[in-house]
């Protein structure tokens, strides 16, 4: 699957080599467009899960692929004031529902992202009209014949299997195969009996969730569980899409990974799940709150989400501040000696702290920055990682952004770095930043690999990073983890209904749910 996007099984082929071609696996075979020619709106690509009615998710988006009359693909924005627009609406006539259409986002080379939110269902289908111009673009209108329903419509698949398959998810992640090899069966009633006493008291962030015939249910364990409503939002949205297999597991809404007992001990590692894993520990770990919240939210709630950075990643390459930038909190001692490094070496590096909680005695040595907006930093040419008290969650925005990432070097990890190489995707720093500084030396000296590296990361985030990915990768941990269950998970006492979220204001009629008797 390329980094432009999936789509279901139907046509999956030539759109697999179509994104071949797209976003440069070819190499040398891709043929880049002078930026003097003109768009060819024909002969222009579109592609992407958008342009598919079954594949729902909070906001829905697809791709465009700007090419000339000779058939090359633009590498930068095409020339002069055309642009390439979109209308969608209901195919039906009799159909009305609100559908939030913003401009293509313009991805600075060559290709456009256009995103679009349903605040209503159609049953009959979306008809999707794409323009250069005045001018119908590829196979432009793509008609969705199909039930297109929205974020809110609880509409679950009854069969994973189709489910996945429309979805295009992947046959295997390999985090969570590794994440599982600790634990083949999990008991529950050993889970029952040691995971309040073992976890809840000393962390107090533990959310026992029990998912049965398709509804949640769940138990605080301790005082510090604020944090579960941005998992009861993402199980909540994943239950309207699919129907979950019963399962009943504990998940940590803390910060830190929690279980650091290795395989063989005794008594052995519980399958806690996390947000966040290391080095020393075994807990199995979800795409982190930050992403799946700002997916769920995008175009309502959050500006910085994984879909609107692609179109806000600054000037071109070779217009960018040739130093490093970081901004950010006191949450770790290094982000300290970043300032110093800073101070010391202002013509590579730009960095500062931006809010004390940790070190709040160090202000008065290090000053305290202004808040900088988030695509701003993409001015930059180099972008400095740092951990914060685990992984930077910012890690993932930041790869998506058309500057070189260097990562520090971290026993934390998010559910995707398994898929990222050192030197190919960032450039690698040690944990205590002594050689940063040669670092940003060497990517000014290199100016050309630097910016290889930066595409290559930027390409891969693409493919990782897709907002539907995210609901694939929850259903095979749960999946996984019912698989595995040695007994049948039970409601238990103490735990509550979560309920989906009422939304009176638009309509939802799911052509797969059989009606009840009295509507007969």
């Amino acid at each position: 699957m390329g980094a432009g996007g999936a789509i279901g099984s139907r046509g999956l082929l030539p759109v697999l080599l179509l994104l071949v071609l797209l976003l440069g696996a070819a190499g040398p075979l891709l043929l880049q467009a002078e930026p003097a020619e003109p768009v060819s709106a024909e002969r222009s690509l579109a592609w992407g899960p958008g342009l598919d009615a079954g594949i729902a998710v909070p906001v829905r988006y697809f791709y465009i692929q700007a090419v000339s009359a000779a058939g090359r693909n633009f590498s930068r924005s095409p020339p002069g004031r055309t642009q390439f627009k979109v209308v969608i609406k209901a195919l039906s006539p009799k159909e009305v529902t609100r559908i939030y259409t913003p401009r293509p986002l313009d991805r600075n080379d060559g290709t456009f992202l256009m995103r679009y939110r349903m605040y209503g269902s159609v049953t009959k289908g979306l008809k999707i009209e794409i323009f250069y111009g005045d001018q119908h673009v590829a196979q432009s209108p793509y008609i969705l014949k199909e039930p297109v329903y929205h974020e809110y419509c609880d509409c679950p698949e009854e069969d994973p299997e189709v489910w996945q398959d429309m979805m295009s998810c992947p046959s295997q992640e390999p985090q969570i195969t590794e994440d599982f090899i600790s634990f083949p069966t999990i008991d529950l009633q050993r889970m029952l009996k040691e995971m309040p006493a073992k976890f809840s008291q000393a962390r107090g962030a533990i959310v026992h969730y029990t998912i049965r015939d398709n509804h949640i249910y769940r138990r605080s364990l301790g005082k510090y569980t604020d944090f579960k409503m941005f998992s009861d939002e993402m199980l909540l949205s994943l239950a309207r899409k699919v129907r979950l297999p019963d399962v009943e597991f504990y998940l940590n809404v803390g910060d830190w990974p929690v279980e650091h007992r290795k395989a063989n001990d005794t008594p052995g590692p519980l399958p806690v799940i996390s947000w966040c894993g290391s080095l020393d520990s075994r807990d199995i770990v979800l795409p982190t709150y930050d992403v799946t919240h700002s997916t769920l939210e995008t175009l309502r709630g959050v500006t910085n989400d994984l879909l609107s950075i692609q179109g806000n990643t600054g000037p071109f390459w070779e217009n960018k501040t040739e130093r490093a930038l970081f901004r950010g909190r006191d949450s770790r001692e290094e982000r300290l000696h970043l300032v110093k490094l800073s101070k010391e070496n202002p013509e590579l590096l730009d960095a500062g702290i931006t809010g004390y909680f940790f070190f709040r005695e160090k202000e008065k040595e290090l000053g305290k920055a202004q808040l900088m907006g988030f695509f701003d930093f993409f001015k930059y040419k180099y972008q400095v990682n740092i951990d914060g008290t685990v992984a930077a969650y910012r890690f993932p925005y930041l790869l998506l952004g058309d500057s070189l990432v260097l990562k520090q070097d971290s026993q934390y990890y998010e559910h995707f770095y398994i898929g990222l190489k050192p030197w190919k995707h960032y450039v690698p720093v040690k944990r205590n930043l002594e050689d940063l500084l040669e670092k940003i030396k060497w990517a000014k000296e290199n100016d050309e690999e630097a910016r290889k590296i930066a595409k290559e990361g930027q390409l891969m985030a693409r493919e990782l990073l897709q907002p539907h990915r995210f609901y694939c990768y929850y259903y095979k941990v749960l999946q996984k983890y019912a698989e595995r269950q040695a007994s049948k998970p039970e409601i238990r006492d103490g735990m509550e209904l979560v309920p989906q979220p009422d939304d009176r204001d638009s309509v939802c009629s799911c052509h797969r749910k059989k009606p009840l008797r009295e509507d007969l």
